[in-house]
């Protein structure tokens, strides 16, 4: 029942039923609030937000351009330092190249001075051998002709004759020259 009494009501003002905003009477009403809160709308967003908006925006946009500047700037340092580093690289190679090779020619001429010096010491040795041989070879000759005399004057004797010693020695040494 109170819903009918309201609608009777209403109905009692003079108000013609249906939407109040359908009403032809409150149009001028309804425009006039409208472009005035178009124009509060309007002054609100261009006096505030959108500058806000803006600035954030040229802010990024100052960040983002200082990013990209300070990427191409570290890019180009690391392709300096990568350079720098191939020639360094480059020439630490070419230093151990030269060192490597300076090493080998040093050790090389210590090894032949060393092979010269084993050499020289060899052929010293070879001498003195040689010279110990020939003095062997000379003892061994003077033994045998001493114990060729003893036997060859034993022999004589046993056979019952007599030599002299100079007749045995002449007959050694004749028999050891060949």
């Amino acid at each position: 029942m109170a819903d009918n009494t309201n609608a009777a009501g209403e109905v009692a003002l003079g108000a013609p039923p249906g939407m109040p905003q359908l009403n032809v009477g409150t149009f001028d009403n309804q425009v006039f609030w409208l472009l005035v809160t178009l124009v509060v709308i309007y002054f609100v967003l261009s006096r505030v937000a959108l500058p806000r908006i803006a600035a954030i925006l040229a802010e990024r946009q100052g960040t983002i351009t200082n990013d990209i500047a300070a990427a191409e700037d570290l890019k180009a340092k690391a392709e300096a330092a990568e350079a720098a580093y191939d020639k360094a690289l480059a020439d630490a190679r070419a230093e151990a190249q030269r060192i490597a090779g300076e090493t080998k020619a040093a050790i090389q001429a210590d090894l032949d001075v060393a092979i010269e010096k084993a050499d020289a010491e060899i052929a010293a040795k070879a001498a003195e051998s040689e010279k110990a041989i020939a003095d062997i070879r000379a003892g061994a000759q003077e033994a045998v002709k001493v114990v060729a005399k003893d036997a060859a004057k034993d022999i004589v004797a046993l056979m019952g004759g007599k030599a002299d010693a100079k007749s045995i020695t002449a007959a050694v040494t004749a028999r050891m020259k060949g």
